[in-house]
């Protein structure tokens, strides 16, 4: 039988073989990092599961911390955990290593934790604040793209239109 390799994850499958690449756990995202990292991964994981009720739950590369919507996710790496936090507003501290736009309400905050001990204020303190706003800017996301945006133009439509007739 003929193997084709999956464009993904490179894996040879057998014809006919089931595949998912995409499915994949919290046990096979951590298996293979180095001590450190899984120790800081650890200290992180319960530190955000001791926030409340929420779901934690792996999804392609990375693993997710959610509310209703994902308030932040972990991706690990091979030398560091890249942790991406959701908040409303701009951080500049030296643990955030950038800042991009999410949507019209969130902030993500690239951050990279090498070791146990970073997992510690501010870093704990702004894993919290997103814990405690992301159904507001959530809510904030809904209701920016529900709101129809006021229209500046719409006074001056009608005599556009009429020179663009007479004219």
């Amino acid at each position: 039988m003929a193997a084709r390799e999956c464009h993904h994850c490179k894996q040879l499958i057998e014809q006919g073989e089931a595949h998912d690449c995409w499915t994949t756990t919290e046990a096979a995202l951590t298996r293979d990092l180095p001590e450190d990292l899984r120790e800081a991964w650890d200290r992180l994981r319960e530190t955000a599961a001791a926030f409340g009720q929420q779901r934690i739950y792996a999804s392609g590369h990375a693993i997710m911390f959610s509310r209703k919507t994902c308030y932040f996710f972990v991706r690990p790496k091979k030398q560091f955990l890249e942790v991406c936090v959701f908040l409303g507003r701009t951080v500049k501290a030296s643990q955030v290593r950038r800042v991009d736009r999410a949507s019209k309400s969130k902030h993500v905050h690239i951050i990279r934790i090498t070791h146990r001990d970073e997992v510690e204020p501010p870093v704990t303190s702004w894993l919290q604040e997103a814990y405690e706003i992301s159904d507001a800017l959530s809510k904030g996301d809904a209701a920016l793209k529900t709101t129809p945006k006021a229209d500046k133009n719409a006074a001056a439509r009608p005599a556009l239109r009429r020179r663009r007739r007479l004219g």
